[in-house]
């Protein structure tokens, strides 16, 4: 048994108890999968980090990422989230000078976060993903299975010329566009046979609900009730697979195009992610992903 330092953060906010909270458990060195499996349950909220030294020495550390109910090879709030407190912990003058890059072994790759801090706010993790989108190639998702699943009617799918589609980045979601923020707020997420029957067939059966509120903002919600996450305030890896729905029906021109997107709202925890797509030749070349976190509490815990 070892006492092990935690820390944990609202995510994707500038408030404090709004965004999407994490727990990062340091000093994880010792403990197998089952271990942190349990400690993730323990702390029940959407993810849990926890933080080893790195393979390389050349990082700053390696990472693995649970929810109560499985492992992660990527995640974005994490991701943000363990970048800057480890900015903070480890170079807290250079957060708020010139920023400080964080390099986070994890299961996908290497991912670098740049993290930075100006007068008066809170500090903010950029990275660019290190997969980027692509199409999975299953079967198209049936419009009526998906309204039934989520308690919606099938004319709240789709809208423009978005369809019900599945897309990963890493970690695969089906990305469900919905007509209106009425039936963005209607929709339900429960561990179902229709549930299963709509969005099954995936190793990480979850579904990206989203509503266009301007030229290029959104507001979305994220259900995974199979994998422990009923909903999620804010879901990076989801915004991430997004960015594959986006050049798929928006074909934006080539450039970078910054779109924001809203989350958590209907929950009581507001999050704001910005993703922001690199557009060349008609083609994705590179995407980021954006946000603010802050610290809530630190602690021990003694596994």
């Amino acid at each position: 048994m070892a006492r092990r330092r935690f820390h944990t953060l609202d995510v994707f906010t500038e408030q404090k108890l709004a965004g999407n909270p994490l727990a990062v458990v340091h000093d994880s060195e010792g403990l197998d999968t089952e271990a942190m499996q349990a400690i993730a349950r323990e702390f029940n909220i959407s993810e849990t980090v926890f933080v080893m030294e790195p393979e390389d020495p050349v990082n700053t550390a390696k990472i693995r990422i649970f929810t109560p109910g499985s492992e992660l090879p990527f995640a974005g709030h994490p991701t943000v989230g363990a970048g800057v407190l480890l900015a903070q912990l480890r170079a807290p003058e250079l957060v708020g000078a010139s920023g400080v890059v964080i390099a986070l072994e994890e299961k996908i790759g290497l991912v670098k976060v740049e993290v930075s801090r100006r007068t008066g706010r809170a500090a903010r993790g950029l990275f660019a993903l290190p997969r980027l989108p692509g199409l999975i190639a299953e079967p198209q998702r049936d419009a009526a299975l998906v309204a039934e699943a989520l308690g919606l009617s099938v004319g709240d799918i789709g809208f423009g010329g978005h369809t019900v589609a599945n897309f990963s980045a890493g970690v695969p979601y089906t990305t469900v566009p919905l007509a209106s923020l009425e039936a963005l707020a209607r929709a339900k997420s429960m561990a179902t046979p229709a549930f299963d029957a709509a969005f099954g067939g995936t190793a990480h059966p979850c579904c990206y609900l989203y509503v266009r509120t301007g030229p290029e903002s959104w507001q979305a919600r994220m259900f995974g009730p199979t994998i422990g996450v009923p909903e999620d305030p804010a879901t990076g890896s989801a915004a991430a697979a997004f960015a594959g729905t986006l050049m798929s029906f928006e074909e934006p021109a080539d450039g970078q195009h910054q779109h924001v997107i809203l989350q958590g709202v209907e929950m009581g925890r507001p999050s704001e992610i910005v993703l922001t797509l690199d557009v060349e030749g008609g083609a994705l070349r590179e995407a980021t992903i954006g946000g603010a976190a802050v610290i809530i509490s630190e602690g021990t815990i003694d596994i």
